[in-house]
């Protein structure tokens, strides 16, 4: 058969919309295209693939090899296409079963030795492949990742040659293992800690009880940071759905999630010398900011009367709406981010009023 397809997903702000990856096998000269709106990164994935099959010990088919990531609108970046990639071109020289394709969803980078390396953004696409009833394959360095979700049925492979030993029914690959997780509460620093300031704990109180926003006013050295850092600890508990909201954001962000702690609500303090796009997300390709990092929790921006007034305003849609989002001219990108603001400074209101 000359024609295959494997399933995959992108990655779109906190959302991962399903590609279908189709190869066909055609006569003439060989050569290998990629389309479908690929980057960079995605065009260079014909050389890792190639020396991947190679090194795996297959037979890279000398053919004109055509690879369409569809749906073609949208834009296709990073190494995640690469394991599906290259089954899919076994699959469509018969080295492995094309049905054995239908029923899973790939992700993951190759190296050239046929290694598959962990890829971002795997939480999100883990929650929509369980969605759409479809098994995961993805690199052992994502299964505790994808394994956060109950109800994901994901398995993990280290090469090339053990997907290819899956699907053709030699070996089974292993399912994702989450990683040890505490049955105690989450920690967080203890309002025992504080000593005195007592209208201030009240008032910190006060807001966590009724998510209120928060604005802390100061000499230097009287506790506000200490304050502030003290509120998470009196919210609720995060409940599973809010949990894997702010991991989804931060899986996407490219810094990752801390496993062992990935129930905690989060604690974002960024300089004031912080840029708009920090604070809001941006960038080329969109990534979250600030105050998506902060979704379920809490943002504190510490010395309120020198931040500048353009980054101030841009906190304003998000703290009415609970999303950011972040148009660029080829796409749209929303992140969550639904947090409680917290504001310290040492000098009076009337400088804010100023700057406002």
């Amino acid at each position: 058969m000359n024609l295959a397809l494997a399933h995959s997903r992108a990655r779109a702000g906190v959302h991962a919309p399903a590609v279908r990856v189709e190869v066909h096998l055609g006569g003439g000269l060989p050569n290998f295209t990629l389309v479908g709106l690929p980057a960079a990164a995605v065009r260079e994935s014909r050389e890792r693939v190639r020396a991947a099959i190679q090194n795996a010990q297959f037979e890279f088919p000398q053919r004109r090899i055509v690879v369409n990531l569809a749906p073609a609108d949208l834009p296709k970046e990073g190494g995640r296409y690469d394991l599906a990639i290259a089954l899919g071109i076994l699959a469509a020289s018969g080295q492995i079963p094309v049905p054995s394709l239908s029923d899973i969803e790939l992700l993951g980078e190759l190296a050239l030795t046929g290694e598959l390396k962990p890829v971002d953004g795997v939480l999100p696409a883990a929650l929509a492949a369980a969605q759409a009833g479809r098994l995961l394959i993805l690199p052992v360095g994502n299964g505790a990742e994808a394994a956060l979700a109950s109800g994901v049925q994901a398995r993990t492979a280290r090469t090339l040659l053990e997907v290819c030993a899956h699907l053709q029914g030699t070996r089974t690959l292993p399912l994702a293992q989450a990683a040890p997780v505490s049955l105690e509460a989450p920690r967080y620093p203890d309002l025992a800690d504080v000593r005195g300031q007592l209208a201030a704990r009240r008032a910190l109180e006060i807001a966590a009880a009724g998510s209120h926003h928060l604005l802390l006013i100061g000499p230097p050295g009287c506790g506000k940071t200490l304050l502030a850092s003290r509120l998470p600890g009196l919210l609720p508990e995060a409940s599973e759905a809010e949990a894997l909201e702010t991991a989804a954001v931060h899986s996407v962000s490219g810094r990752g999630i801390d496993l062992a702690h990935w129930r905690r609500r989060p604690f974002r303090a960024p300089h004031h010398l912080s840029s708009a796009v920090a604070i809001a997300g941006g960038g080329p390709n969109p990534r979250p900011g600030e105050i998506s990092l902060a979704h379920n929790g809490v943002l504190f921006l510490d010395e309120l009367a020198e931040w500048g007034r353009h980054t101030l305003e841009v906190l304003r849609q998000p703290l009415e709406s609970g999303v950011v989002t972040v148009s660029r001219a080829a796409r749209q990108s929303d992140f969550p981010a639904r947090f409680q603001l917290v504001a310290a400074m040492i000098r009076g209101l009337q400088i804010v009023r100023t700057k406002l």
